[in-house]
C-alpha cells in the first residue's frame, strides 16, 4: 500500500482530499503545520480520528516568519506587492513539509490544492496543470514546485468542477464540522485583512507622508506612505485632475507615489527574476506562452526572452496594465505551466 502524507487544515478541502485518499487505498498520514499561535488543528484532528489515520502536528512557526512574513515585510519595504501564498508554497507546504514526508517514508505528497499533476506524452515528464474547476483553479501559486517533486504530489480535488461537489462528498460523509466552512480567503496571517496596520505593528514600515507626483514630477498632492498604494491602484488617491490617474510607479529615495494616465499604466515588457522552470529542456527563447501576472488577471500572450542572470523578459503581445514588481508571472501554454518567476521591474 502507497503511503501519502496529506497537509490538513482542518478545512473541508484537505478533509475531503483525506476522503478521496483514503478511497483510492492509500494509507494516509494527515499532517498540519503550526505556522502562527493561532493555529488551531482541532478540526482536522477530528477528520483523522473519524478516518482512523495518524495525524501530527508540526511546529513550523520560525519557518514561517523567516519566509513567509519577514519577506512579506521586506517586499513592502521596498514598495513590492508580495504573493505570500507563493513564498508559503515554495517554502513550508512543498519544502519542509516535503522534507516530512520523506522522513515519514511516505511516498507521496498531498495537499487540497485546485490543480492537477499528470505525465505528458508531449514533455515526456509529469506536469503541473490547471485545476478543472470553475474560478478555482490554483496553479498560479504552485510553479515554484521543483520539478523532480511532481510524480511524487497528488491533488485529490483537481477533476472536481465546483466546490459544492466537495463539500457534499464532506456531508455524504458526515464530516458536517467542516462540510459548511466558509473558504478562507484572507492571507491566513492578516485575518481581519488589514495588511496596512499588520505593518505598521510588526515592522519598522510607519506612515510617512510624501508627494503623490506626475511623472514630470508636477505634485498633486501627500501620502501617507508608500506601503498603502499598489500598482494599477485608482481609488483612494486623494488627488484631482483632468482625468482618471492610477499609481504607476514608486521613488523609493524620494518617497513619492507617482501617478499617471490609463495609458501610462500599461506597460510592454516585465523583467522577472527567482525563475522556476517546470518543464526539462525546453527552450525558453523566443517561446510564446500565455501569461498570468496576478492570481485573479486573465492570461495575456506574450513571447519570452533569456535574459542574463537568470531572468526572463516577457514581451506582451498587446500592452498590459498595472504590471506590479512583487508579484509573480507565471507562463503557460495550454494548461501546463511551463514556469514563472517574480517581477522585478516593468518597462
Amino acid at each position: 500500500m502507497k503511503k501519502v502524507l496529506l497537509g490538513m487544515s482542518g478545512g473541508v478541502d484537505s478533509s475531503v482530499s483525506a476522503i478521496l485518499l483514503q478511497k483510492e487505498g492509500y494509507e494516509v498520514i494527515g499532517i498540519t503545520m503550526a505556522l502562527s499561535k493561532e493555529t488551531d488543528d482541532t478540526d482536522a484532528k477530528a477528520v483523522c480520528k473519524e478516518l482512523g489515520i495518524e495525524h501530527h502536528f508540526v511546529d513550523l512557526k520560525s519557518e514561517f516568519k523567516k519566509y513567509v512574513i519577514d519577506n512579506f515585510i521586506k517586499c513592502y519595504a521596498n514598495a513590492e506587492t508580495p504573493n505570500p501564498c507563493i513564498e508559503c508554497n515554495r517554502k513550508l507546504k512543498f519544502g519542509a513539509m516535503f522534507d516530512k514526508a520523506k522522513e515519514l517514508g511516505c511516498d507521496y505528497l498531498a495537499t487540497g490544492h485546485y490543480a492537477n499533476i499528470e505525465y505528458s506524452n508531449k514533455y515526456k515528464q509529469y506536469v503541473l496543470k490547471k485545476g478543472d474547476a470553475i474560478g478555482k483553479d490554483q496553479s498560479y501559486v504552485l510553479y515554484t514546485l521543483p520539478e523532480d517533486m511532481l510524480e511524487h504530489i497528488i491533488f485529490p480535488l483537481g477533476k472536481f468542477k465546483t466546490k459544492d461537489e466537495i463539500r457534499k462528498i464532506a456531508s455524504d460523509n458526515n464530516f458536517n464540522m467542516v462540510a459548511n466552512k466558509p473558504d478562507s480567503e484572507d492571507i491566513c496571517f492578516i485575518p481581519d485583512g488589514n495588511y496596512k496596520r499588520f505593518l505598521e505593528e510588526n515592522s519598522n514600515i510607519k506612515p510617512k507622508i510624501g508627494n503623490i507626483v506626475l511623472q514630470d514630477g508636477t505634485v498633486l498632492g501627500k501620502h501617507s506612505g508608500l506601503y498603502n498604494y499598489t500598482i494599477g491602484q485608482r481609488k483612494g488617491l486623494g488627488i484631482s485632475y483632468k482625468e482618471p490617474l492610477f499609481v504607476i510607479g514608486f521613488n523609493i529615495r524620494k518617497n513619492e507615489v507617482i501617478v499617471g494616465t490609463k495609458e501610462e499604466a500599461y506597460k510592454d515588457c516585465a523583467i522577472i527574476n527567482n525563475i522556476n522552470i517546470l518543464i526539462k529542456d525546453i527552450d525558453i527563447e523566443n517561446l510564446h506562452v500565455k501569461v498570468k501576472t496576478r492570481y485573479s488577471t486573465k492570461e495575456s500572450e506574450a513571447i519570452l526572452q533569456e535574459l542574463d542572470d537568470n531572468m526572463i523578459k516577457i514581451n506582451f503581445i498587446e500592452p498590459e496594465k498595472a504590471l506590479t514588481p512583487g508579484q509573480s508571472a507565471v507562463f503557460y501554454i495550454d494548461d501546463v505551466v511551463i514556469g514563472g518567476g517574480i517581477i522585478k521591474e516593468t518597462i
